[in-house]
């Protein structure tokens, strides 16, 4: 496989990466182990920011006299309802960023992504199967420094 452009890991500036150089009329392909959109859209920031987001409509309905509305009976907070909330959201982003990929041409080769050369990424799927991509450019947004070997 050739590509103008392998970009591994696919969190918030890797996948706006890929976005952006196809728009530049560039050939790209992502590299991603687990799901698109990194941790933070799937795990950390995201729903985290959900989350917080229910505590707060919360808070302002036991303090709702306070803005002068006046609400009968005791507000609940209904947890599996809120992690559900939490989910659907960062569900939704996943698969926005899903979409503008297939939009923009931009391929997703999953798997974990190993730079052999300074033009050759070696992806190893879940079943250990590998593959091998040239590209003119590398670029890498992913913390796993053990799966690069470098060249020199």
């Amino acid at each position: 496989m050739n590509f103008d452009i392998v970009i591994i890991g696919t969190g918030p500036g890797g996948y706006v990466a890929a976005i952006r150089a196809s728009q530049l009329g560039k050939s790209v392909a992502v590299v991603e182990k687990a799901e698109i959109g990194g941790i933070c859209l799937n795990w950390g920031c995201i729903p985290t920011k959900s989350l917080l987001k229910s505590a707060q409509v919360f808070d302002y309905v036991k303090h709702a006299e306070e803005y002068g509305i006046t609400i009968e009976g005791e507000a609940k907070a209904d947890f599996s309802k809120i992690i559900e909330r939490s989910r659907t959201v960062a569900d939704g982003m996943n698969k926005g960023i899903q979409y503008l990929f297939k939009k923009n041409k931009i391929e997703i080769i999953q798997g974990v992504g190993e730079i052999l050369s300074n033009k050759t990424v070696q992806v190893t799927n879940s079943n250990g199967e590998k593959q091998f991509i040239d590209a003119e450019h590398i670029i890498i947004f992913s913390r796993k420094e053990k799966y690069f070997r470098w060249w020199g």
